[in-house]
C-alpha cells in the first residue's frame, strides 16, 4: 500500500521585531568611526563625524516636534463624553510631556555642538580624561567619563535613596 503524501505546510517567514524608537534616543543610522592608528583624538574628522550625528539626531527631534503640532490639530476634537475626554486630554499631555523631554535634549544638543566648534569636545568636566569614542557614539551629548558618571549616579542613588 503506497504511502500517503504527506501535505507540505508552507513555513512561515520569523515574524519581524518592531522596535519602537524611544523618544530622546539617539540616531542610529551612521557608520561608527573607526580611528587610525597612532590618530590624535577628537581631531577634526572626528569632530565632523559626531556633528553629522548631532546635526541628524535634532532633525528628527524636530521632525517629531512638527508631526505633535500637527497630530494635536487634526486629532482635537470636543467629544460629548467626558470619559473619551479625557482619554484624549491625557493622550495630549503624554505627548506634550515627551516633546517638553526633547526640547531640553535639542538645547543639550546645540550646547554639544558648541563645544565640538570650541574644541573642548571628548573630554569629561569631570576629570578631563577623554570620554572615548565608543561612549560619545552611544550618547553624543555625553559630558562625562564612563567612571565619573558612574559614580554620580551612585552619589545620586544614596542621596535620593
Amino acid at each position: 500500500m503506497p504511502r500517503a503524501a504527506k501535505k507540505a505546510t508552507p513555513k512561515k517567514a520569523p515574524a519581524k521585531k518592531k522596535t519602537a524608537k524611544k523618544s530622546g534616543e539617539p540616531f542610529k543610522n551612521f557608520t561608527p568611526y573607526k580611528p587610525r592608528r597612532g590618530e590624535r583624538y577628537m581631531n577634526e574628522k572626528q569632530r565632523e563625524h559626531f556633528k553629522a550625528i548631532l546635526r541628524t539626531w535634532k532633525q528628527e527631534l524636530m521632525q517629531e516636534v512638527d508631526r505633535t503640532v500637527s497630530h494635536m490639530k487634526d486629532e482635537a476634537a470636543n467629544f460629548p463624553d467626558p470619559a473619551d475626554r479625557a482619554t484624549q486630554e491625557e493622550e495630549f499631555s503624554l505627548e506634550l510631556r515627551t516633546r517638553d523631554r526633547e526640547r531640553k535634549l535639542i538645547k543639550k544638543i546645540d550646547a554639544t555642538m558648541e563645544l565640538i566648534d570650541q574644541d573642548d569636545y571628548g573630554y569629561c568636566e569631570a576629570c578631563g580624561v577623554e570620554i572615548g569614542i565608543q561612549r560619545l557614539e552611544a550618547r553624543p551629548t555625553a559630558s562625562q567619563c564612563i567612571d565619573c558618571k558612574t559614580l554620580a549616579e551612585i552619589k545620586e542613588k544614596q542621596e535620593l535613596g
